[in-house]
């Protein structure tokens, strides 16, 4: 396509400029293009009446032509010149949710181009709420159609520079009005079937549908496979909003989820590969490899909604082979926010208890009397062996009244061999420390047994040696001399490398 100079003003919502927006007016009634903000994403507006301003506007986007474009319109009499035969529902709906993210499908009328409407006898409508998109609409003429403001199948854009990043050079003028309020496409119900039927989900949610007209279908494909029908919404056959890199959701309970993407992210880690993971305000901090996004709190789904696009484009700016995503509750705004996940992904999936399942233990915690000598230097030995699996690895200790330094003698040790303990404090054993999926390492038996006799339903407990199928016993060098450390070093340094070999055999259907 060829290139030209695109134009970029910044345009105050509070106190907009008439002559940008004049300017930006007749830009579109001459044919040509102008992105501009709406309160879902940025819309790349066209003379909808004008077949030549549609061809354009595919070409723009990369946009395959039977993939329908939505018609704004700045005031609801405008609807009567574009639609016909309307149900009565109709004004409800439109008294209800106009201006706002709506869309509705009508049967079109003459005047709408099939280029608009990409070849069907339907047309898409829908009254935008955001002041600088009315004045424009109002501005053009009163019928500007909108896809999203974006190279086709790519994240739709939030702001004026993802605009520029994908249509720059390419289209006339460029109307930054700062970041959107929503962050996903309008809600499209298909109005010329009864019941009324979604197509698109969005933050107009069945639920807010029903209460003004009853009940409300929805269309089975949303969550499925692309579909080789002729689309009669926007979005719904190609895959869209897709980042570059290959992208998975990873469905289970949010706990099986969480240790899934662990594992994921752990083994490409090992791999020398770099992976994204979409996470959230409540579970950001459980991951440790990865380039982590939190993408909002599950407290409130529409902050979610409002920055998923952002971090679907950050990511391409990333370099990462895979991005992995938690998956979220489809119901309210969260349908709109799977179905969006569902079609950047291309419906990729990975069920996380099957992945969870593959890891036998979580976490390793060393067991031993003050926590300062035998069970943390064999905790930070594992921790610099080459385990298949990510592990969570402590110690504690069974007599702990404060918070103690490791034994001298050990950390010159540790440091001997480039290892260190020198910020570590000893920790008491508590409850919260008996999951079951955590693996107890005591150093000897009188420890092993004390646990098990103090605990009820205690489950993952062995000595160290026992576990390791080794009958040497691991001597306790408290108040001798540093060679009775180093010779208690040696006999560690062996059963770790045992246990790391059994981890890992765990990894390969090992028992």
């Amino acid at each position: 396509m060829k290139t030209m100079k695109t134009i970029i003003k910044k345009v105050d919502k509070d106190q907009i400029d008439e002559k940008i927006i004049e300017e930006a007016g007749e830009l579109l009634k001459r044919g040509g293009l102008v992105a501009f903000p709406t309160e879902t994403v940025y819309g790349l507006g066209a003379n909808a009446l004008d077949e030549a301003a549609a061809k354009k506007t595919y070409a723009a986007k990369g946009r395959p032509s039977d993939n329908p474009l939505i018609v704004h319109i700045a005031d609801v009499q405008a609807l009567d010149e574009v639609a016909v035969n309307m149900p009565a529902e109709t004004e409800e709906l439109a008294f209800h949710f106009w201006p706002g993210p709506l869309t509705m499908i009508f049967e079109k009328s003459k005047i709408v181009p099939y280029g608009t409407t990409g070849g069907l006898e339907t047309v898409a409508v829908r009254m935008p709420s955001d002041p600088i998109a009315r004045e424009l609409i109002l501005a053009a003429g009163g019928y500007v159609s909108a896809p999203s403001a974006n190279t086709s199948g790519r994240p739709s854009p939030t702001s004026a520079q993802h605009v520029e990043e994908d249509l720059g050079g390419k289209i006339d003028m460029i109307l930054d009005g700062g970041s959107v309020d929503i962050g996903l496409e309008s809600t499209i119900v298909d109005m010329t079937v009864v019941p009324p039927m979604i197509l698109r989900p969005g933050a107009i949610t069945a639920d807010m549908l029903e209460e003004v007209v009853g009940p409300v279908s929805v269309d089975e494909t949303i969550y499925g496979s692309e579909s080789n029908q002729h689309p009669k919404a926007p979005g719904m056959k190609y895959r869209h909003y897709a980042p570059k890199a290959k992208m998975m959701i990873v469905e289970g309970t949010l706990r099986e989820e969480i240790l899934a993407i662990r594992q994921l992210s752990y083994a490409a880690y090992r791999e020398g590969k770099e992976v994204g993971i979409i996470a959230t305000n409540e579970t950001f901090a459980y991951y440790t490899h990865g380039i982590v996004k939190n993408i909002g709190t599950r407290d409130n789904d529409k902050t979610i909604a409002r920055n998923l696009y952002a971090v679907l484009r950050e990511f391409d700016e990333e370099d990462v082979g895979e991005i992995y995503s938690e998956s979220f509750a489809a119901r309210g705004i969260g349908s709109a926010i799977m179905n969006r996940l569902e079609k950047a992904a291309g419906h990729l999936r990975i069920p996380a208890s099957v992945i969870a399942r593959q890891q036998k233990y979580r976490r390793i915690l060393f067991l031993s009397n003050t926590d300062t000598s035998r069970g943390p230097m064999a905790a930070e030995l594992l921790r610099n062996q080459d385990l298949e699996q990510e592990y969570v690895i402590d110690s504690r200790g069974l007599v702990v009244l404060f918070p103690e330094p490791v034994n001298q003698k050990i950390e010159a040790i540790l440091k001997s061999s480039q290892m260190s303990l020198k910020e570590y404090s000893s920790v008491a054993l508590s409850d919260e420390d008996l999951d079951e999926d955590t693996l107890i390492l005591t150093m000897d038996e009188s420890q092993k047994w004390k646990i098990v006799s103090e605990y009820d339903n205690i489950k993952n407990v062995y000595t160290l040696n026992e576990f390791t199928e080794d009958n040497t016993e691991i001597p306790n060098p408290y108040g001798q001399p540093l060679t009775a450390y180093g010779e208690c070093y040696e006999i560690i340094c062996m059963l770790i490398k045992k246990l790391t070999n059994k981890l890992n055999s765990f990894t390969r259907g090992g028992k």
